[in-house]
């Protein structure tokens, strides 16, 4: 499936469809303060497992970095 992973066409094979959680792992993603906007709509951390992306969606995700 074809999804706009931070501004960028991105190809997910193996699947029609992936929870934020799925693609977390699947592109690697490991900080642990992440921002995730599916369609423009924030996805709280406690949806993760359930918010599911579809073929096309524009999805962002930005990693937080704190710092002195």
């Amino acid at each position: 499936m074809k999804i706009i992973l931070n501004n960028k066409t991105e190809e997910i094979t193996g699947f029609e469809k992936i929870t934020v959680t799925e693609l977390l792992k699947f592109k690697n993603f490991t900080f642990k303060m992440l921002v995730v906007r599916i369609n423009n709509r924030i996805i709280k951390k406690e949806e993760f497992d359930e918010s599911v992306i579809y073929e096309g969606d524009n999805v962002m995700v930005l990693h937080l970095i704190s710092g002195g």
